[in-house]
């Protein structure tokens, strides 16, 4: 059957990771959905944890990869796209559990012509070290506990509101006070959209800027809308030390701003 929805999955490395989110995947209250590993050169340990796992979900796993020949995210999340089965997709990185209502919320609250912008909560290392499959399966990882609140006010995990999920669209509302954004982590969005803007611009070779900040200005300039999912599709950020913008990369957005370039000639397509 063709699956409602495709959940990308940005790789490289980290196997405890993914094992969480395998872990999570199988909670998920949705369950037309496929997953794509958009693995950017991992060794062999994500090709073997895929193999073992497989046969234990109910949900199908494609796993695409290329040789690690540095940073080439954007590759790989065209590629995906390129690959994928359903109109509408999905994308978190392989460092961010899903709550177990992650995949409905992206699902039920879709636009039309809309790209649906969720947050994260961010985890400390102490808590991400702590955290057990057994946390994963049983669903603990979900709540707020007296460990992360202690550990939230000593400024160590971040974003704890982010936690925070509510059915109610009027509280939800009465809460929401900040602008949608991107974050690459965690948005949704038709598959026609991304296929408009000739998908992610492979110009990118480094993190930041390029797998949200790009996407979300080009997305903007062909009409479509970003709308909030703050409180909704709860995200949890594994701890790893902070990556920055490279230059480079700003250099690149800033030429894309300067022309109004709503799609990118290195993309989904080789343009000329």
């Amino acid at each position: 059957m063709k699956p409602s929805l495709t959940l990308v999955i940005a790789v490289y490395n980290s196997v405890r990771y993914l094992e969480f989110i395998f872990e999570a995947l199988k909670r998920q209250s949705f369950k037309e959905f496929e997953v794509i590993i958009a693995d950017d050169g991992s060794g062999p340990e994500i090709k073997n944890l895929i193999e073992r796992v497989r046969p234990a979900v109910h949900f199908p796993i494609q796993h695409l990869r290329q040789e690690d020949a540095g940073f080439r995210k954007n590759v790989m999340l065209n590629k995906s796209i390129a690959a994928s089965q359903a109109e509408y997709l999905v994308f978190i990185d392989g460092d961010c559990v899903p709550h177990h209502k992650f995949l409905n919320d992206h699902w039920t609250h879709r636009k039309v012509n809309g790209v649906m912008c969720g947050r994260r909560v961010n985890l400390s290392k102490p808590i991400t070290d702590a955290l057990t499959l057994e946390d994963i399966t049983s669903g603990r990882f979900e709540t707020l506990s007296l460990k992360l609140l202690w550990d939230g006010l000593m400024s160590r995990s971040s974003n704890l509101e982010d936690a925070l999920r509510f059915e109610s669209n009027w509280i939800r509302v009465l809460l929401h006070w900040n602008q949608a954004r991107i974050l690459g982590c965690n948005f949704s969005i038709e598959k026609k959209q991304l296929e408009k803007i000739n998908g992610f611009n492979e110009d990118y070779k480094a993190p930041g800027l390029g797998e949200d900040t790009d996407i979300a200005y080009r997305l903007e300039l062909i009409g479509v809308k970003q709308y909030p999912l703050r409180y909704l599709a709860p995200l949890y950020h594994l701890y790893h030390p902070q990556t920055r913008a490279a230059d480079e990369n700003k250099q690149i957005f800033e030429r894309v701003v300067a022309n109004r370039e709503a799609i990118c000639p290195n993309g989904l397509r080789k343009l000329s």
